[in-house]
């Protein structure tokens, strides 16, 4: 077996991330294009009938400098609070998704557009760009869900099985399982966060136009498009602090799927895992059918799928993003005419901070609605 390269689980959302002391003081580590025509607009954009705005392009405080700061400092601000519906959906394979739905309020039209939210790495619906995101759709009259990840929900799966970058096909049973429960008039967006979107592209990707069936556009935020350069990069100096914080609940995981299904994992493997490849290796791979780390990293990477996109697409990186080296991120001539790339120069992993200190995190939302909600 070759030497592994010293990395990470391709891709860790800033949402969820509980950095210890040490990430505090971590020192700091445009738009490409627009293409396509804007998707056709429902009447549902405001419940006031005002048009919603496009924030402008993302500007970062200059008291906020640098990926670290701009990736982390988010975690630490105040929450908004949004009332969740839980719903335990079944799945084909004897097992069940937990899936958080906005809580509807009165008044709410039955067939008001749904925007469906994959989480990232460790995620759930209490992660700031979920909250942050749902507060937005309610206050606009939208609905919202956040279909957790196996593993993800806060109650052990019944199935030796948990979830990765490429898990297009879980995708897709999701989002026919979302579709199939509300009314059909219903317009469905979905966005996806650094893995969840890297699952979600894989998805939009692979269905090329048959995605137009089940929604009516996607979003992709921070995420590691090419996981062999992300994980290479996120072992590597002081990204490997953010490998330290996954792997204190992956590892647990872990565990607990190799005791209570004898013969899936080899515990003693994971007792050694000190790097993300090393989980990869170990744990990702030999769950769902990759041949080791090398093999995931290269056959789950959602950029080559890019240019197989019909549905209207929104792609967001920052460039300083400590996860995903701006050398990796696709160009014009990488992706379909229907996928807009937008790439400022700063805003962290899923940070995008705004304003004054102490800030604000409404930029990514309104980004997010407004793309959904005029196609621009």
């Amino acid at each position: 077996m070759k030497p592994p390269p010293r990395s990470l689980r391709s891709l860790p959302p800033a949402g969820g991330l509980k950095p210890p002391p040490l990430l505090r003081s971590l020192p700091p580590a445009g738009q490409v294009s627009r293409s396509g025509r804007p998707f056709a607009t429902d009447t549902h954009a405001m419940p006031d009938g005002t048009s919603p705005r496009r924030p402008a392009p993302f500007a970062s405080p200059r008291w906020l400098p640098g990926g670290h700061a701009q990736t982390i400092y988010p975690y630490f601000l105040p929450r908004p609070g949004v009332a969740y519906r839980r719903e335990r959906i079944a799945t084909h394979d004897g097992d069940f998704w937990d899936v958080d739905w906005l809580a509807r309020a009165p008044g709410i039209a039955a067939d008001a557009p749904l925007v469906v939210l994959f989480h990232g790495l460790e995620g759930s619906a209490g992660s700031h760009y979920a909250l942050h995101l749902m507060a937005l759709l309610a206050a606009q009259g939208w609905r919202g869900v956040v279909p957790h990840f196996r593993g993800c929900g806060g109650a052990p799966n019944a199935r030796p099985r948990a979830y990765h970058s490429g898990d297009h096909e879980e995708v897709g049973a999701m989002l026919g399982a979302l579709r199939a429960r509300v009314d059909p008039r219903t317009p469905v967006y979905a966005v996806g966060i650094s893995l969840g979107g890297s699952a979600l592209l894989n998805w939009v990707g692979r269905a090329g136009s048959s995605a137009t069936r089940t929604l009516v556009a996607a979003a992709a935020i921070s995420v590691p498009l090419d996981l062999m350069a992300s994980g290479i990069a996120i072992g590597q100096g002081l990204n490997r602090v953010y490998t330290w914080h996954f792997l204190a609940t992956l590892k647990p995981k872990a565990h607990d799927i190799a005791r209570r299904f004898p013969g899936s994992l080899d515990v003693r493997r994971i007792a050694r895992v000190r790097t993300m490849w090393d989980f990869d290796d170990v744990v990702t791979a030999p769950l769902h059918g990759f041949a080791g780390a090398d093999d995931y990293w290269t056959r789950a990477s959602s950029k080559p799928w890019l240019a197989d996109v019909a549905l209207p697409t929104l792609v967001i990186n920052a460039r300083n993003d400590p996860f995903v080296p701006a050398a990796s991120l696709p160009g014009r001539g990488d992706v379909a005419a229907a996928v807009v790339l937008e790439q400022p120069a700063h805003g962290g992993h899923v940070g995008f901070m705004t304003g004054p200190a102490p800030g604000r995190l409404d930029w990514l939302p309104q980004r997010i609605f407004a793309w959904f909600a005029r196609g621009q």
